[in-house]
């Protein structure tokens, strides 16, 4: 078991290859007629060498000496099976152990006990640490290409969904104690300086009386001076990354929810910090308002999805506070020119639509809906801009010249104007601030009072839905991991059993080549 755990630095072991002889209880020699054709255990026990041949795995182990791994092919297919039955590592391992499916899928004997659930563990950290980490996705993703599944398929849907972290949102105090003991733990001296707040050494919170202001107001500034008192320690100290880790972060959750008083003592604010570490534990995980009400803490999946086959063509994971209009690039950056992008309004903004023109992407992407200052008057669309020459016209027909910053001054020209009450409600009179991107946005809200775009959009954006709803089944709301990288992995591999499964039920043969069956 130790030996399993040891360090990925280490190259102690060789790549383990399948034995292509079977064995005298070979699962699939004596019970493949009992797994269903058409399904992905059966899928796996043709056609796994091909999906995962040895070579695709080859960097991971660079050793020519130790003991052989598992073979590629068979951690591969536990992988992929375990994802789409969103499945823990222990409870996966005795899948493998107790199931005829699985082990026809792994091409194991009747008798074979598996392995360890600890080798999924390794895997994913060789591959999280390899140059491909996603190899599993790209590995399907090379059998859709060879299918010629998208050819001709020029639309690609977008859209995200809120995924619920792995650990518990902490408060303030719970932050800074953590903060304060893993710097304490990690930081050689670091228990050595002097700390009144709480003792660190025990568990759980401090014993005060949680219902009295005072008290805990007493405990938020003791508990950021024991802070502050560990940053000033060792603020000039050259640290290994872990060190450095920890006092970056205690730096970050000691300044985030605090501020000081006139008196100098340091109190919880009355306001919430951008971009705030809402847990230590897993310092990536994010709020994220789902309207000004309600929000979720955790990770958002994003997604490329082809709507006719609802194949997954990429996915992204990030902190849940992350724009989905920025992270599009990111998912249309591997596609194709000259696609149609079908996506929400959260997608909509001008600096998206400027370089998923310059890709040539045509856009059914909903408008951001414009605001109006004052209900039922003027908003941007009731000026006439001219780009060109730089001037702008207001619904009373006066023109002024646009300003270097962007800005139509029409304050002079409100004085006594009667279509003022339905434009602005300034003193000074109106200044309209036009976008860097003005023109794109503009352009979205004319194209999309054509009938006939509305009705594509209608058609084909909702489809990323159901990709979405096939993404969250099984448990897979709530990410297993912690952190964006292991996150990735995890939702890389998730989409990739998806794929596979959504490539068999479209009919995926391989015959010296992968194609799909003549419908």
């Amino acid at each position: 078991m130790l030996a399993i755990c040891a360090p990925i630095v280490e190259n102690w072991r060789v790549q383990g290859h399948s034995d292509p002889n079977r064995e005298l209880l070979d699962a699939a020699a004596l019970c493949r007629q009992l797994v269903p054709e058409g399904s992905v255990e059966a899928f796996l026990a043709d056609h796994r060498h091909q999906l995962f041949p040895d070579e695709l795995f080859a960097d991971l182990f660079p050793s020519s000496r130790g003991r052989p791994s598992v073979p590629a092919d068979v951690v591969a297919s536990v992988m992929v099976l375990q994802a789409l039955e969103g499945l823990s590592d222990r409870d996966a391992a005795r899948a493998l152990r107790d199931r005829i499916s699985w082990k026809v899928a792994c091409g194991l004997a009747l008798d074979d006990e598996g392995f360890d659930y600890s080798v999924l563990t390794y895997w994913r950290t060789r591959l999280r640490h390899s140059a491909q980490p996603q190899r599993i996705f790209d590995a399907v993703r090379s059998v859709i290409d060879a299918t010629g599944v998208l050819k001709g398929k020029t639309r690609r849907a977008l859209d995200s969904t809120l995924l619920d972290d792995a650990v518990a949102t902490q408060d303030t105090v719970t932050q800074l104690i953590a903060a304060i003991r893993r710097v304490r733990r990690v930081v050689p001296g670091a228990g050595e300086v002097a700390a009144g707040a709480h003792d660190y050494e025990a568990p759980g919170k401090p014993l005060i009386a949680w219902d009295d202001p005072v008290a805990k107001a007493a405990l938020v500034d003791a508990l950021v001076t024991d802070a502050l008192k560990l940053l000033d320690a060792f603020a000039d100290t050259t640290q290994d990354p872990e060190a450095a880790g920890a006092l970056g972060l205690l730096a970050l959750v000691s300044g985030q929810d605090v501020e000081q008083d006139d008196d100098a003592t340091w109190r919880i604010a009355q306001r919430v910090a951008p971009d705030r570490v809402i847990s230590v534990v897993d310092p990536d995980t994010r709020h994220m308002h789902k309207s000004r009400s309600e929000y979720r803490d955790g990770y958002k999946a994003h997604l490329a999805v082809e709507p006719e086959t609802g194949l997954v063509t990429s996915a992204i994971l990030t902190p849940a506070n992350a724009s989905d209009a920025k992270t599009a690039l990111d998912l249309m950056a591997t596609e194709p020119r000259g696609l149609e992008v079908l996506a929400d309004s959260a997608y909509g903004s001008g600096e998206t639509r400027a370089h998923l023109r310059a890709a040539r992407h045509r856009q059914l992407i909903k408008p951001i809906p414009l605001r109006r200052a004052i209900p039922g008057g003027f908003n941007r669309d009731d000026f006439v801009i001219d780009h060109l020459a730089r001037t702008a016209t207001c619904p009373a027909g006066v023109t002024v010249t646009i300003s270097q910053s962007s800005r139509a001054p029409f304050g002079l020209h409100c004085r006594g104007c009667s279509l003022r009450s339905r434009c602005t409600t300034a003193k000074d009179g109106m200044h309209l601030t036009l976008s860097r991107n003005d023109q794109e946005l503009v352009g979205a809200r004319r194209q999309w009072r054509d009938a006939a775009v509305i009705s594509d959009y209608r058609r084909w954006r909702p489809m990323v839905e159901r990709s979405i709803a096939w993404l969250v089944a099984n448990g897979h709301r709530r990410v297993r991991f912690r952190g964006v990288a292991k996150n990735q992995l995890g939702l890389s591999t998730r989409v990739a059993a998806i794929n596979l499964r959504r490539l068999v039920n479209l009919g995926l043969l391989y015959d010296g080549e992968w194609r799909l069956r003549a419908p």
